[in-house]
């Protein structure tokens, strides 16, 4: 199926479902919807990294510290969670990701979803989907925060990352 057919559910700033549209005609149109962002470590404790293709519908060619996507209709953010990181990361039997969050992403253009992020361990052999990924490593998170300056990421995913940090010291 073309990713701009899969349905999705519009939400309000409440995240209550308010109708459901294409997910082409949701960007189109600058619908609310939902996603999910999934941070996945390995054994050693480095993050996986991913640079996107250029054909991907948002954010194309930009890194992204984070796998995950789109919620589909009638679907729950933790359903959405597990089968976005199994998806990107090219595994199956990956325990259920940790919920930490939601947000509200708005980038005053047109680009608003719902956001909630998690974390899982994946100790299998990733392999990314290469119609979603470009390029991908595990990286330490400290690699990570010496990129965030010199690498294009998805702005989303570095509004969860800045989220996900002040959640990390809230605690």
């Amino acid at each position: 199926m073309n990713p701009a057919d899969e349905i999705l559910d519009i939400v309000d700033e409440h995240d209550r479902v308010v109708d459901r549209v294409p997910r082409g005609e949701a960007y189109a149109r600058g619908l609310r919807h939902r996603c999910v962002f999934v941070r996945a470590r390995d054994a050693a404790g480095r993050l996986f990294v991913h640079r996107r293709t250029a054909t991907k519908l948002v954010f194309p060619s930009l890194y992204d510290m984070f796998v995950g996507g789109v919620v589909g209709a009638g679907e729950s953010y933790d359903e959405a969670a597990l089968r976005e990181a199994e998806e990107e990361l090219g595994v199956s039997g990956l325990p259920r990701p940790e919920f930490l969050f939601k947000f509200l992403y708005d980038d005053g253009t047109g680009k608003s979803w719902w956001s909630a992020v998690y974390e899982v361990r994946c100790d299998l052999p990733v392999q990314p989907q290469a119609e979603e990924v470009q390029w991908y490593d595990f990286l330490p998170e400290d690699e990570v925060e010496r990129r965030l300056g010199t690498w294009e990421w998805v702005p989303d995913g570095l509004a969860a990352y800045e989220r996900l940090r002040a959640f990390r010291a809230a605690r």
